[in-house]
């Protein structure tokens, strides 16, 4: 039966079974014309199998849209956040969320062009990315209808979803008629995998998980070292070579992925009330995140650096629950860049083994003076000036004891 009231829907469709099962509901639910939205973020996996399936599923080839936005998402979105140098309670580097605002973005824009109603995604009632998703569907087109499938169908099992795909006659992957032994997620900046046999946060993950990357134990026994280059803020070079946003950041993929670098196994705390586990693998961002806090050590001020350090959680919180498109989330993005003007240089790093650290940093920008802090004699700093400064600072501390003292003497 007809939900009505919707002409035209775009589904944000990645041409699997679970999206490809949604576009078939959406057309018996609401009897509404559907487009197809498939975005290319470097997830890995080839996207014309999904203009051929929505074809198949009796889309017109008018309303199937296909996008390549890897350098888009990475110069818009992944390299803002990195800006910030923003992790997640402390370790999460947000590879996911970081994706959805992109991609909501883009079907309201087409959701324009088209004239549609609706739009809708396939995530789930129980996760973060339908806030995501929806949060920046009312942020970009307020009076926009959502409609989110799963939490709206009856079809609560993966034995439902198959029984309604083999009805409809919707092609299933050998590898998908048993229960998925996890759910992954995948972009240009990370892989998440999670559910079914990671739900036990006590048991450490089967190696199948880990798709991006090499085990540490197997990387090289020689190091890899890399020269990455820095304007504003932003990684422009690798040893050198001027690159696009989406090809540096594949290409420190590369050297991620080969020396072990970028696994993440996290208990989270959901946006929507309960905790998740999570296995990331985000091999470039490891190494970028690392080298763009080296490019800062030398050329921002102590103030401005521990600012951002303390506004970061902030940040990344919005980031992580949906706030991409929040004007607090805009605000601190303008601070962040103010901060970047002079954050120009080069890092060297070393990768060995799982781990990513600096080994050298240099800038023409540079607030390191090496006069002021050799161990030998200069002209630039006099010792004794450290005396005031000292008492100074100690002057409160000084009061709060001899009150103290007086206190106890009573």
């Amino acid at each position: 039966m007809s939900k009505g009231n919707v002409r035209k829907v775009v589904l944000a469709y990645s041409g699997g079974l679970d999206t490809s099962v949604i576009l078939k509901w959406l057309q018996e639910a609401y009897g509404c014309e559907v487009v197809t939205f498939t975005a290319d973020l470097g997830q890995g996996e080839e996207l014309e199998p999904a203009r051929k399936k929505a074809l198949m599923l009796g889309i017109k080839p008018s309303n199937i849209f296909i996008e390549d936005l890897r350098e888009e998402f990475v110069r818009d979105y992944v390299f803002p956040m990195f800006r910030a140098n923003a992790l997640y309670e402390g370790q999460y580097l947000l590879g996911t969320s970081i994706a959805r605002p992109l991609i909501a973005k883009k079907q309201i824009e087409l959701a324009e062009k088209v004239g549609a109603d609706a739009v809708a995604h396939g995530a789930t009632g129980k996760g973060n990315d339908q806030v995501r998703f929806e949060l920046t569907y009312y942020a970009l087109k307020p009076d926009i209808r959502v409609i989110a499938p799963w939490r709206e169908w009856e079809l609560e099992s993966r034995t439902k979803l198959i029984d309604f795909a083999e009805k409809h006659q919707i092609p299933i992957a050998k590898d998908k008629r048993g229960e998925a032994p996890f759910s992954v997620d995948a972009n240009l900046l990370h892989s998440s995998s999670e559910g079914k046999v990671l739900e036990d946060p006590a048991l450490e993950a089967d190696s199948i998980v880990y798709q991006r990357t090499i085990s540490p134990e197997e990387a090289p026994d020689k190091a890899t070292y890399v020269e990455i280059g820095f304007e504003r803020g932003d990684p422009v070079s690798i040893d050198g070579v001027a690159m696009s946003p989406a090809t540096v950041l594949t290409k420190l993929n590369e050297l991620g992925r080969a020396n072990g670098i970028g696994r993440l196994d996290l208990v989270e705390n959901r946006f929507v009330g309960m905790k998740s586990r999570g296995v990331y693998e985000t091999p470039g961002g490891t190494i970028l995140y690392t080298a763009h806090r080296g490019i800062e050590s030398i050329t921002l001020d102590r103030g401005a650096g521990h600012l951002k350090d303390e506004f970061m959680p902030k940040y990344a919180e919005l980031v992580y629950n949906g706030f991409w498109f929040s004007p607090e989330r805009e605000m601190l993005q303008a601070m962040v860049d103010k901060s970047q003007e002079f954050v120009s240089g080069t890092v060297r790093m070393k990768l060995y083994k799982g781990n990513a650290t600096i080994v050298g940093r240099e800038s023409p920008y540079s607030l390191y003076r090496q006069d002021y802090v050799t161990f030998e004699k200069d002209s630039v700093y006099d010792q004794k000036d450290a005396a005031g400064f000292i008492k100074l600072n100690a002057l409160r501390l000084r009061l709060l004891a001899a009150r103290n003292q007086a206190v106890k003497t009573k």
